[in-house]
Parts: C-alpha cells; structure tokens; sequence
C-alpha cells in the first residue's frame, strides 16, 4: 500500500498535480482516497460531476477505476473518458461543466503515474486552491460513505473535441502541407488522427504503449526529438510535430529536421491573436524569450511575465483576461480552450500560418527567432540555496537586475544576456536557462554558471 505519511505526501502531492511511483508512493488505495478526498472538497463547493481520464500506462487503468469509485463513494457523479489525452480531459471539464482529473505522468517514464486535477471549466488545482486539504485528508482517517452513492457512466468525447478544435483554428486547404509527427508511443497517437484527419499525416511511434518502447515521450530533451527530425527529412514534410506522452505539449521541428524554439512558437501564436484582437494581453513565463515580450509590444499589446507553471499562468490568464499564454516548455494556453492547455491547439496554430503563405517554415520562424538560448539544464545539488548564492556572488559585479519571481533571474550589464536558477517544483533539480545574444557567450555563461552548481 502506498504510504500517506505527510513526508511521504510532500513528495507526492506538488505543487500542481499529483506524481510519484507506482506501487511505492501511488497504489490503487491511494488513488481511491484521493478521489474520495477531492469529491469530498467539490461536494462541498456545490459541485456535482467529475470527469476521470487516462493515459496509455500499464497503470492507469487501475488507478483511473479506483479514483472513480473513491469520488462515487462520496456521492459525485462520475463520467468515465477512459483513454484520453490531458487537453482531451480539459475540453470535458470545459464543455459538460464538471471537474476532472487526468491520470498521467507526462514525461516521465513508466514506472509513474499521477493525477492532474481541474474544477469545472477546466479551473487548474494548485496547493493553494485544493491539493493542501487533499494532503491533509489523506493523512486523516478514511472518509465515511456519503448517504447516496455517485452514478458512474462511460462517454467518448473524442469526435467532439475534434470537431471543436478544427472549428477554433481552421487551416486553410490552400496550401496542402505533408505533416510529420511523433506520438512517442503516447495519446497523440489517438487525438492527431482524429484532429488532422484531412491531412496528409505521415505518423511516427503512434501505437498506445506506456512503456515508451521507442524513446521517452519527453520532447524537451534533445535526444527524443533525433527520430523525428530525421523522419521529418526523409518523408520530405513540410513540418514535424512531437508530442508528450499526455499530448498537453507539441514541439516543432522545421522542413530541414531543425527544431523550432517554443519561445518562437509563442511569439508567432502571440502574433496571430494580436492580428485577431488588436491590443490583447499576452502571457508569457520567465524563461521565455525576450524575443516573445518585444514581438508582442511591437504590435500593441500587451506583454505580461509570470513564474513557470501551467496553475500560474492559468490563473493569471484568467485575472488579466489574457488571450493566449506560453511557456519555454512548449505548455500554450488558450482562452478560447478554458485558459487551458494544448499540444494540439499550438500545433493547428503554427499549420495555419504555415498555409496561409508559400515561404518554408524556416524561413516564416525566423522572424521569432532573435536570440540564442542554452534550454533548460538540469542540476541534482545537495544545497539548492547555497548553489544558487555561489551563482548571485560570482556575478554580482556584473548584474545590472535580479529579480526573485521564480528562483533568480539575473540581468547582466551592458549585455542583453540573462539567466534564471531555480528549483524544481516536482523534482529534486536546479534548472538553468540562459539566453544571449550569440551562442558563444550562451555556451560560456553555461560552462561557468554550471561550474558554481555543481562546485
């Protein structure tokens, strides 16, 4: 059984979902109380429904069940999507009303599982808005049954959320464009045909399989984007898109096989909603490009920087009412999707302006792509703070700004280089980003942050 001792849960429960190994900290009992532990809370709120989806692991299945019948016993209505992708589960939450809650541990490899959790309209859970008292309620005694138990029915919503994303970005059949993609074993392997059904798809990995026989479903690192980019070449695509394992994320690679900046995805999707609605809000993280910011004030709107995670963006979008958000992580979010994210909504984005002109997508990016950057690097240090300091001192004679929104972000003097240091909010790392004009002061600002880390 899966301990619910509170240090134990401390590495479970993060800081916006639910992670951890299965049948070491997550089992199917634990789940079960967690969906009693969450229905419990909506019940509170006058919620009545939850919607319960899951990935392609081995383990989700079981884990799905339990929570299901967890949040039953506590008197919730329960809409069971069985295989779904993460945005899949979003737009249900979205379109019927109802929570959700996703099992899935995105990238990471098969021996995790985990749970993202929404309220209705696809509101994100954080640790400030429900995974605190869910914690606390796994660490007191079992909830007792409500009186009057939770129905518990089985829908497909996938037609629909097809039918719904083609209608919220259209591509234009002008231009007939030869698509990639890599589903990495993972749930783009069910949505991409579904969604893109009137293109000419040339699929690479698409058979459900948790165990990742191919590679990791983790395209931000370098060495799971190696298939696609030369598949992308060798079938002679126009572009080639590469999804996580929960499909939430899309990366881009060009005609050439070389891979596409999510910060430039962000700018070029920012560009596209500011010619729809001139003047809106954008949001963008701290580890995003300067290139995104000065896109969007270049065209009259609105620039708005925010700390990493998809809880805080979702919640900024909502109270700025901001139109389209985007993360260095390839995480997009859209108002039209509930503020919520998607793989596929950036991805049908970027194919739509692909076809509305006839340039390369090389040659259409390159407008975005003003700097030179590191991507994020990952360091394991015993003392995080003391890392972090040991980088602050090195530099102080060079900084001209630090700001603490999220871990450090230092500004270099007469220099238009920075980085950001910070800790990890669902892994024991130090991440590094760092961004510069060229890539050999990129290359050396790394070799020498990197030297203090891990000193």
């Amino acid at each position: 059984m899966a301990a619910t001792e509170p240090d134990v849960l401390d590495k479970v429960i993060k800081a916006y979902d639910i992670r951890g190994v299965v049948g070491e900290t997550i089992d199917a009992d634990f789940t079960r109380r967690a969906g009693a532990a969450f229905a419990h809370i909506l019940r509170r709120e006058g919620e009545t429904a939850i919607a319960v989806g899951h990935d392609m692991r081995p383990s989700s299945p079981e884990l799905a069940a339990a929570f299901a019948e967890g949040a039953a016993s506590q008197g919730l209505d329960v809409i069971e999507l069985g295989l779904t992708s993460t945005d899949e589960l979003y737009f249900a939450a979205g379109t019927l009303a109802c929570a959700g809650a996703m099992f899935t541990a995105s990238h990471n490899p098969a021996q995790y599982n985990g749970i993202k959790l929404c309220r209705a309209g696809a509101t994100p859970v954080s640790t400030d808005t429900g995974l605190a008292e869910i914690k606390q309620l796994l660490v007191d005694a079992p909830l007792e049954p409500a009186a009057e138990q939770g129905s518990v029915e089985k829908r497909n919503v996938l037609p629909d959320y097809a039918a719904f994303l083609r209608q919220l970005v259209p591509v234009p059949a002008n231009r007939a464009l030869t698509v990639a993609v890599d589903a990495a074993n993972g749930m783009a392997g069910l949505t991409v045909p579904a969604v893109l059904a009137d293109m000419d798809i040339r699929p690479l990995y698409f058979e459900l399989d948790g165990t990742f026989p191919n590679h990791e479903a983790n395209p931000l690192d370098p060495k799971n984007l190696e298939d696609l980019r030369r598949f992308t070449v060798e079938q002679g695509a126009d572009i080639g898109l590469a999804f996580d394992g929960d499909a939430d994320r899309c990366f881009v690679v060009d005609e050439r096989g070389e891979p596409v900046s999510p910060s430039a995805i962000t700018a070029l999707i920012a560009a596209r909603t500011l010619e729809r609605e001139p003047g809106a809000t954008i949001i963008h993280n701290l580890i995003t490009s300067r290139a995104v910011p000065e896109t969007v004030e270049e065209l009259g709107g609105t620039a708005v920087r925010t700390r990493v995670g998809h809880s805080y963006i979702k919640a900024e979008m909502a109270s700025r009412g901001a139109l389209f958000g985007g993360e260095h992580s390839a995480h997009y979010y859209f108002a039209d999707f509930f503020n919520a994210d998607s793989g596929l909504v950036a991805a049908l984005h970027v194919l739509a302006a692909l076809a509305e002109q006839d340039a390369p997508l090389s040659e259409l990016m390159a407008q975005f792509e003003r700097y030179e950057a590191s991507g994020e690097i990952n360091s394991e240090v015993s003392d995080q703070a003391a890392a972090t300091q040991r980088v602050l001192d090195a530099f102080a004679d060079r900084t001209a700004q630090v700001d603490r929104l999220d871990g450090v972000t230092v500004t270099l003097r007469d220099s238009k280089a920075w980085f950001n240091v910070r800790a990890s909010n669902t892994e024991p790392l130090l991440r590094l980003n760092v961004e510069a004009p060229t890539r050999a002061e990129v290359d050396e600002l790394v070799r020498e942050i990197l030297g203090l880390i891990r000193a």
